[in-house]
């Protein structure tokens, strides 16, 4: 009985790493000509292909689900086309035992996808933009739409590049009076965050009175602000490519600042709920495997594993923005396409079985 188990849960795993291999190459090309038609200054080919190999990690995580999906597909289809999982279950192997069997190597890839978006991809999401950035240049902070923006009370600030070690480039802050007029402005070239405060260097800070604009230049300064290098590493990434903790992390801060945070909780609530997810679309795999795509060609498995994924993908990504615009919970948002794909299985399952 542990044999037959293994070599389902070998047949499923080895399925879905070719299948994640296939996916992540073609991101990643596509990464290549997208990125390449940017070139420009410092950031040279050579420039864009390391920033296609920081986003791998990211690109894995990212499609995990999908690849789970096809590969148990795929993996347990050409069980059924050989007559294996006949006679695996003539053999006596009950269908939860197959489906337990499936899902330890599926255990695997969540615990993987975990171990990157938690601890992988922020750091070389965050490596791969402000080298980017960078490479671009960061002498004019406010040129084009490099950089981030952050408002603390009636402060406005604009980073043009974030190291992961607390380090900023090309800095603008504009502080603004209660009635929204601009009071003052200033640009520095970098920053370091030491201890509590931020230390400023080579800088220029213009104050605006009714009549006249003053300016004064220095080459060291002191800024202290709630914004610490914890925070920035969250800046500088979009809400889907940060880890838990930081997304919590900033939706407090967020809410202390009086503004919205539920951009920052519906991608909380999407990673937290991505095993799940997962699990839910290994399930729909399962029960097509025992259902209605038992004696369909292996392509067709495929087509119809990369058309649930879509719309699996493509509801999550209605719900997520309409929670935000509704104001209905980013949670509730989440766990509708996860339910709807779990009972779609279980149904299935039950018919089949």
């Amino acid at each position: 009985m542990k044999k037959i188990k293994s070599y389902i849960g070998r047949s499923v795993a080895g399925s879905i790493a070719v299948v994640l291999l296939v996916i992540v190459a073609l991101d990643f090309i596509s990464e290549l000509v997208d990125q390449g038609g940017k070139v420009a200054g410092n950031f040279s080919f050579k420039e864009v292909i390391i920033y296609g190999l920081l986003s791998i990690p990211s690109s894995i995580y990212d499609f995990l689900p999908l690849a789970s999906l096809v590969g148990c597909l795929i993996g347990l289809g050409l069980l059924a086309n050989t007559s294996e999982l006949t006679v695996i279950r003539a053999a006596g192997v009950s269908t939860s035992q197959i489906i337990w069997a499936v899902m330890r190597p599926i255990l695997g890839y969540i615990g993987l996808g975990i171990f990157l978006g938690e601890l992988v991809t922020p750091t070389t999401d965050q490596f791969a933009e402000s080298r980017k950035a960078i490479a671009l240049g960061h002498q004019s902070a406010l040129q084009g739409q490099r950089g981030v923006w952050n408002r603390e009370g009636n402060e406005f600030m604009h980073f043009s590049a974030v190291l992961p070690n607390g380090k900023l480039f090309g800095v603008t802050r504009l502080q603004f009076d209660d009635e929204g007029k601009l009071l003052s402005s200033t640009y520095v070239e970098s920053a370091i965050f030491q201890e509590n405060y931020w230390f400023e260097r080579n800088g220029m800070k213009s104050v605006l009175a009714d009549d006249r604009v003053s300016t004064e230049f220095f080459a060291t300064d002191t800024w202290e602000s709630e914004l610490s290098p914890r925070l920035l590493d969250v800046l500088v990434l979009t809400p889907d490519d940060l880890p838990m903790k930081r997304l919590y992390y900033y939706a407090d801060y967020l809410e202390r600042q009086g503004q919205d945070s539920q951009e920052y909780l519906l991608a909380f609530w999407q990673k937290a709920l991505q095993p799940l997810a997962t699990a839910s679309l290994v399930m729909i795999a399962i029960s097509f495997i025992f259902g209605p795509l038992r004696q369909v060609t292996m392509g067709f498995r495929i087509f119809s594993g990369v058309i649930v994924g879509i719309v699996f993908r493509t509801t999550q990504d209605l719900l997520g923005p309409s929670s935000l615009i509704f104001g209905f919970s980013p949670l509730v948002a989440v766990l509708i396409p996860i339910v709807l794909c779990a009972g779609i299985g279980a149904v299935l399952l039950r018919r089949a079985v």
